[in-house]
């Protein structure tokens, strides 16, 4: 049964390619917004405190075929923080198809507010315009065999392809607002040997806004949205609020259009260390099951 309900998945996916592979774009997590460096390169360097992130998104999950994201992540500044560095590897699965990227970022940070090392629980830059490259490469497996599909020549040969991607973002945050601009995988569909292959380049613009409550600003309740614009594929939006105590604990809920709803809960152990979890339930019209995931964050220095 569990091999039927595989191959039923893998054939609705594929179906949607029109003959035509096209690679699984860069994902938007559920929890993006501690990950926001893969979305955007403007993001490196970000806070004063190095951080290691490792993510986890659907492993858990005993439906085969399934999305499935592991990511981690390495995040610092450097030069007088006015330039980030990250890196880090993605590596995406969904039904035949697996996505892995290795990758690199630079951002570059202009200040307006100098005075923003002062003690703060929240620990952001409360006035900052950031600018980011990032580069690296993709390797996309499309394991067609494993359908068993005979008589069609789409898919009778496993599809490797692997090609050099580079992106850009634009970020700006000030006090309460914030909002970011990135392009993913510039250029690399005319890089890409494969005719049969089609990496589409996606466009994210976000924004969000802080609202700090009680006497002290100790309650941060954060509403937010992504949208992402890719190529023959309809707009995806995703709106979510989270609301932080202190960096003590942390809830948030989200909307995906016509796909699904997130909710996450993070617990701040120590001062260094954060965990989260999320699950996601997914729209009845989709072929997944519902899934969770995990997030796990090293800050260094005073931490969070």
């Amino acid at each position: 049964m569990t091999k039927f309900r595989y191959r039923i998945l893998a054939i609705l996916l594929l179906s949607l390619y029109n003959y035509t592979i096209e690679a699984q774009q860069t994902p938007v997590f559920s929890d993006y917004y501690y990950n926001q460096v893969l979305i955007n390169p403007a993001h490196s360097g970000y806070h004063q405190n190095t951080e290691v992130s490792i993510s986890n998104f659907g492993y858990l999950s005993e439906f085969e075929g399934n999305p499935r994201t592991f990511s981690g992540i390495f995040n610092t500044n450097v030069f007088k923080e006015n330039v980030g560095i990250s890196g880090g590897f993605i590596s995406d699965q969904i039904g035949v198809t697996s996505v892995r990227t290795v990758f690199a970022s630079y951002a570059y940070k202009i200040s307006f507010d100098h005075n923003y090392d002062r003690a703060r629980w929240w620990n952001y830059n409360p006035n900052v315009l950031s600018f980011g490259l990032t580069t690296g490469m993709l390797f996309l497996n499309e394991d067609l065999s494993r359908l068993n599909i005979q008589g069609d020549p789409n898919f009778e040969n496993d599809v490797n392809v692997t090609v050099p991607t580079f992106g850009l973002g634009v970020l700006y945050n000030h006090d309460k607002l914030y909002i970011g601009f990135s392009a993913q995988n510039i250029g690399a569909n005319s890089i890409n040997s494969d005719q049969n292959v089609n990496i589409q380049t996606p466009y994210y613009l976000y924004g969000g806004y802080r609202l700090y409550f009680s006497r002290f600003e100790e309650i941060r309740v954060q509403p937010s949205v992504l949208a992402k614009f890719e190529p023959d594929a309809p707009a995806q939006f995703d709106f979510n609020v989270s609301v932080n105590y202190k960096n003590k604990i942390e809830i948030g809920a989200g909307y995906r259009s016509s796909s699904s709803l997130n909710a996450l809960i993070g617990l701040y152990l120590f001062k260094n260390w954060r965990f989260a979890y999320t699950y996601t339930a997914f729209d009845r019209n989709t072929p997944f099951n519902d899934t969770n995931g995990f997030i796990l964050t090293y800050k260094s220095g005073k931490g969070f």
